[in-house]
Parts: structure tokens; C-alpha cells; sequence
């Protein structure tokens, strides 16, 4: 019997087999993630390459930027603006230089600008902007004061003021020279000064130095360059003057005038003691050796002659002390302050009062001068003679007739300051001998308060008596005023005498605008030992091209009576502007 052919297997094989089926079925899943996963992985070298480029072109550009080429640059920059900076802090901060232009005092200074051009300062009336020259450069001209020595040296020798426009030129050419210097060392030292506390180091801050003297040069190279002579005929003006073309125009025929004027100054100066000798030997009247002279002036203006002049008649007819009622100045500005440092120069007690072209700086001033007693509602005595005064109520430098200058207090404001002064008269229970006041308008209340006013503010000699204070009418006052008027004062015993003076500065330069000049005026009071006015000169000295001096002697008593002006012509005559 043959055996059958067997298929079946070893128990164990086929289970096996069934075991790596199975295992092969559920890795297949697997293995297609696997598969689908590494579609994603395949780009991966080109983002590396991308990423390596510019890793690459970072490294490059930093290298560039670290190259020595480019620090170079930087250092080059932070250099100028160093220079820059530097020069603008020296040259605006301490580039300026003081000079003497002919009389005045001045400082010129430079100041960075994109025009240029030059700015000259005339306090108070304004400055003058010239288109002198272009460039980065801008030079400022501020004139001071007055030097009073250096101003009477000029009038005194007339000679020196034919030449005095010349050596001003010079001494502007060599100021400005000397700024120009002085401006570009500056710039460059403080440049170094800043360089050496920004990099601390010897090349660099050399560099800056070096770089702000190239620049600080070549600014002013270009403003020497594009230099224009002819804009000093083409200023533009800007101050207080309104009518500045004519202005112009009635200085350069003040400047004529002014040059011939003081040709004579010596001659008249010398007349005026000639006259004198003559006129005190008339047997009209001879003052006794206990008479008190005083010496009345007025409205010098910022006339630097009338300090000669009232040095003159002090020493020649033995003055015992000097009256000034007011308007010493032009314009009341600080600069003119120094205008009143010659005060001392007369030796004798200076009495003055305010005028409206005084400001309360100038009459500090004044108060300031060793020899000065200002009166502002106040009384004073000199050689027996009881003396009050009250300054003007009213600042108006640039008054006219037309009130131009918006004043619009009226008459009203000067009768109020006069009425307090009155008040103050009665107040002190002493005789007053003189009452001094600026405008005439002031006046009319010391009407039987005092036996004599002075004034001034005209620019024209007037002699009157004041009306008689009208009695008060019936029933209670209606006056708002807080000053008893004077007019409530008992009827008085004597007749009040105005005296008002000219001007002892010819009216400043003012006096020069016409074609005769306004002349010097100025007097001699004469009082006994009772306190009486007995006697006056008016001197008056010629105006321009003269050297003729007027004097006149009146004796009180001898001399035809002024008649009475009554009170409102006063303030209808031209007041001083």
C-alpha cells in the first residue's frame, strides 16, 4: 500500500508565516506616512542654500561697513559738525569787540546768519539794516554813549571836526578788521576746546580745530568778497520816527549847519565875558557883595555846548548855584545818562526839575552828580533863598502840537501838578522865594503862593505876571480833585512873576533844522539879602554863523511892568518836541 502525498506543514512554520503576514499589513500604513513625509524633506537643501547666502551676504556688508574707508567717513563728519558747532559757540558768545567811533562808544559783534548784512543801533531812535555783503556772517553795530570829553575836545578845536568823519571810517575799517581777527581765533579755540572733550584724542581735535578756522575764514572771505560800499546810502530804517525820508533830509542839513555852528563857539564864548566886563561897570545897577547870583537855564537838549557855555558864566559872573528846569535830554533813554556826568563840571549847587523829555532814569541820574538837588514836590534852600520845585507829570518825549504822541491828558494834568506843589508850600509853613516848574502851563496855581516862577519848555524867552487866583464861587465845592486848589488861598499880597527861559541848548539839534538857528539862551538872576529879586541879564548867543552874544540888564522897578498873560495863552504857545 502506497503513501499519500501530504501539503500540510509543521504546526509551527505555518504559524509563523501567519504572524510576518500580519505584521507586513499593518506596517504598510506606515510606511506610505513615511513615504508621503519625505515629499516635504526633499526641498530642504535649497532653504539651506537660500539661508547660507545671506548668512554670506551679511558677513560681506559688515565687513564693508568695518572698513577702514567708511570709519574714516564717520570721523570725518563727527569732525566738522564739531568745527561747526564749536564755531558757533565762540562767535556767539565772546566774538564782539568795543571801539571809539569819533565821540561815541560802540561794541560790534558778529552773529552766524544766512543773509548777512550789518544792523547799526541808534538808541533810542532805531536801528539802520544795511545789505553790506552776503554770507553766513552778520555784523551788529551797537553805538553807546556819548564820551562827553572826547565830544567837547571836538567842539573846542574846530579844526578836528572837519576831520573827524575821515578818522571815523578809519577806525570802523580797523575795528571790524580786529573783530574778524579775534572772531576766527575764538572759533577755533573753542572748537578744540569741544573736539578735546568729545574724542580725546591729539589728530582728531587738531582736525576740528583746523576745519573751523577754514570755515570760520572762508565765511568771512565771502562776506570781504561780496563787500557792497554803496548800501550806506540805501538803509532801511526801523525805530520810532514815522517820516524817516525826511528825517534823513533834515540831518544832513543839521550836520552842515552844525559844522559851520561850531566854528564860532569859541569866539562866542569869549564874547560872553567881553559883554560882561562892559555891562557890569553901567551905573544902573551894581549888585553888592551880598547879592545872591543865580544862573537860570533851560532845555539843553543833549547839547554838549551848554556845558561850556554854563561854565562860563558861572566862573565870570561869579554864580552861586545853577537852575535847570527841565529837558536836559532829547529822548530820556538810558543812553543818554551820561550826558549828565558833566553836572559836577560846574562847581556850584545844580537845582533841576523834570521837563517832559526827562524820564524818571534820566532824573536818577541827575540825583546821582554830586552837586545836584532834584526837586520833585520838594523844597530846598541855597544861600538863604527857600526854592521848591515839581518835576513834569507828563513823559513825552516826542510831543508836538499836533498831540501826535497820543497824549491825551490834557491841560488838566500839569494845573494838577502845580496845585500840589502850592499845596505843598503851604504845607511847609515857610516863605518860598522861587517856584520852579517845566511848562509854563504848571504856573497859573502858584499865583500868590510864591513871588516867582520859573519855567521853561518854550524855547523862547517870555516875562509876565500870572492872574490873580479868582476867589472861590458861593456854596460847597464840587472840585473832584484831591489837591486843594490854589485858587482856595487866601487873596495874596504880592503879584507872582513867570519867568520863563529859552533854550540854553539851542533846542538840541533841533535848532539846527531851520536856516537860522534856535539861539542859547540862559540868565542871570539877581537877589538882595531880603531875598527880593532886584535885577536879571538875558544873555542870548547868536545862532548859526554868528558869533555875536546879546545880553540885557533889567532892574526890577526900572524895567516897563510885564503885563499880565492870562492863563489859557500858555499852553496855546508851541510846546517843545
Amino acid at each position: 500500500m502506497s503513501e499519500a502525498p501530504t501539503n500540510q506543514e509543521p504546526p509551527g512554520q505555518s504559524g509563523r508565516r501567519r504572524a510576518a503576514t500580519l505584521a507586513a499589513s499593518v506596517a504598510r500604513p506606515f510606511r506610505s506616512a513615511a513615504g508621503f513625509a519625505g515629499l516635504f524633506r526633499a526641498p530642504a537643501g535649497p532653504l539651506r542654500a537660500g539661508a547660507g547666502f545671506f548668512r554670506a551676504a551679511t558677513s560681506l556688508t559688515g565687513r564693508a561697513v568695518r572698513h577702514r574707508w567708511s570709519r574714516r567717513l564717520r570721523v570725518a563728519v563727527a569732525v566738522g559738525l564739531t568745527a561747526v558747532v564749536g564755531s558757533m559757540i565762540g562767535v556767539m558768545l565772546f566774538a564782539r569787540s568795543d571801539l571809539n567811533v569819533g565821540p561815541f562808544s560802540a561794541e560790534m559783534s558778529v552773529i552766524p546768519s544766512v543773509h548777512g548784512g550789518t544792523e547799526v543801533n541808534i538808541p533810542p531812535l532805531g536801528s539802520l539794516h544795511l545789505d553790506s555783503h552776503r554770507g553766513p556772517v552778520h555784523l551788529r553795530v551797537d553805538l553807546g554813549s556819548l564820551d562827553q570829553s572826547r565830544t567837547e575836545a571836538l567842539i573846542d578845536n574846530p579844526a578836528a571836526i572837519s576831520t573827524a568823519g575821515e578818522r571815523a571810517v578809519d577806525e570802523v575799517v580797523a575795528g571790524v578788521a580786529r573783530l574778524g581777527l579775534r572772531t576766527m581765533g575764538l572759533a577755533v579755540l573753542s572748537t578744540l576746546i569741544l573736539a578735546a572733550l568729545i574724542f580725546r584724542d591729539t589728530r582728531r581735535t587738531a582736525a576740528a580745530g583746523l576745519t573751523a578756522l577754514v570755515v570760520t575764514g572762508g565765511s568771512l572771505g565771502l562776506a570781504a568778497v561780496t563787500l557792497r560800499p554803496n548800501s550806506i546810502s540805501e538803509p532801511r530804517y526801523e525805530g520810532l520816527l514815522v517820516n524817516a525820508p525826511a528825517v534823513v533830509g533834515d540831518a544832513r542839513r543839521i550836520a552842515d549847519n552844525y559844522g559851520r555852528y561850531s566854528e564860532q563857539l569859541q569866539a562866542i564864548l569869549g564874547n560872553v565875558s567881553r559883554v560882561y566886563s562892559t555891562i557890569s561897570a553901567l551905573p544902573v545897577y551894581e549888585p553888592a557883595g551880598n547879592t545872591t547870583r543865580l544862573l537860570h537855564v533851560s532845555d539843553l537838549h543833549l547839547n554838549p555846548t551848554s556845558w561850556g557855555l554854563i561854565r562860563t558864566v558861572v566862573d565870570t559872573f561869579d554864580i552861586d548855584a545853577v537852575i535847570d528846569t527841565g529837558d536836559i535830554v532829547d529822548w530820556g533813554s538810558s543812553a543818554e545818562t551820561s550826558f549828565v556826568a558833566s553836572i559836577p563840571s560846574v562847581q556850584v549847587p545844580y537845582i533841576y526839575v523834570r521837563g517832559n523829555h526827562d524820564s524818571a532814569a534820566i532824573q536818577a541820574a541827575v540825583a546821582r552828580q554830586s552837586n545836584a538837588v532834584v526837586l520833585d514836590d520838594a523844597l530846598t534852600e541855597i544861600d538863604g533863598l527857600t526854592i521848591a520845585g515839581i518835576g513834569d507829570p507828563q513823559f513825552t518825549p516826542d510831543k508836538s502840537e499836533t498831540n501826535a504822541a497820543g497824549d491825551d491828558s490834557g491841560p488838566e494834568l500839569l494845573t494838577a501838578a502845580g496845585d500840589r506843589l502850592a499845596q505843598t508850600i503851604r504845607d511847609s509853613g515857610k516863605k518860598v522865594d522861587i517856584a520852579l516848574v517845566h511848562d509854563p502851563a504848571m504856573a497859573q496855581p502858584l499865583s500868590g503862593v510864591v513871588p516867582l516862577v520859573l519855567a521853561g519848555h518854550l524855547h523862547r524867552r517870555v516875562v509876565s505876571t500870572l492872574p490873580a487866583p479868582t476867589a472861590p464861587p458861593p456854596g460847597p465845592s464840587t472840585s473832584a480833585s484831591p489837591v486843594p486848589s490854589a485858587s482856595t488861598a487866601p487873596p495874596p499880597t504880592f503879584t507872582t512873576r513867570l519867568m520863563v527861559e529859552g533854550s540854553t541848548g539851542g533846542a538840541g539839534l533841533r535848532g539846527l533844522e531851520g536856516e537860522d538857528a534856535t539861539p542859547l539862551s540862559l540868565s542871570v538872576l539877581y537877589f538882595d539879602e531880603n531875598n527880593e529879586l532886584k535885577a536879571y541879564d538875558d544873555i542870548q548867543l547868536g545862532g548859526t554863523g554868528e558869533s555875536n552874544v546879546e545880553m540885557q540888564r533889567n532892574v526890577i522897578g526900572l524895567e516897563p511892568e510885564p503885563t499880565p498873560t492870562p492863563a489859557p495863552s500858555l499852553s496855546s504857545i508851541q510846546p517843545s518836541r
